[in-house]
């Protein structure tokens, strides 16, 4: 488990900016998310749920407000939880709570959640390849999306499905040393 230090609102904020230019932006691991960034259409939301039912209640919250807002002013929101979840097996935990949540809101096909930790870890991956480091983010966090955005997103994208294996190559070719000089959330455990 990465020990990430508590830090006030508008540094965890600031982290969080940091890493989506740098790392999602600047590496095109999400050739979306540059379009919503430049537009300011990305709401970031820190949480200060410690518990799981309070983490609960600032999703449902969110979840709410995407739904409420139009979509040219708020299109997606990062809700990141610096004292919840910070034990990863414990925020895949939580993700079949999100997956609950969603369908007991009507949510299913509006909206989806997809999941950066800091110690994120693919199922089929071991702990230490850097192609983790595709979801790593300085603080665990859930990326509240609309699904018609994504939609049009990915219809303007050609090999869209193509993404995650870009994203791995892009990965090992920067290597550990390259993650680490971007400066934006944990390093990789070097093998050992």
């Amino acid at each position: 488990m990465t020990a990430v230090p508590i830090a006030s609102d508008a540094e965890i904020i600031a982290a969080t900016r940091k890493w989506l230019e740098r790392a999602v932006i600047g590496l095109n691991l999400c050739p979306f998310a540059k379009s919503v960034h430049v537009k300011e259409l990305v709401r970031y939301v820190v949480s200060p749920a410690q518990t799981t039912d309070a983490l609960l209640d600032a999703l449902e919250s969110e979840l709410k407000f995407l739904v409420d807002v139009a979509p040219d002013e708020v299109d997606m929101t990062l809700l990141m939880t610096p004292a919840a979840l910070t034990d990863f097996d414990d925020f895949t935990d939580f993700l079949d709570l999100v997956e609950v949540v969603l369908r007991s809101h009507g949510l299913i096909g509006i909206l989806q959640v997809a999941s950066f930790h800091p110690d994120y870890v693919f199922a089929d991956a071991e702990a230490d390849d850097i192609a983790n480091h595709t979801n790593r983010a300085p603080y665990p966090t859930l990326h509240l999306i609309r699904e018609a955005s994504l939609a049009r997103a990915t219809a303007a994208f050609p090999d869209a499905s193509e993404i995650y294996l870009r994203n791995i190559e892009t990965m090992r070719a920067l290597g550990l040393e390259g993650w680490q000089a971007l400066d934006v959330g944990p390093a990789a455990e070097p093998k050992a």
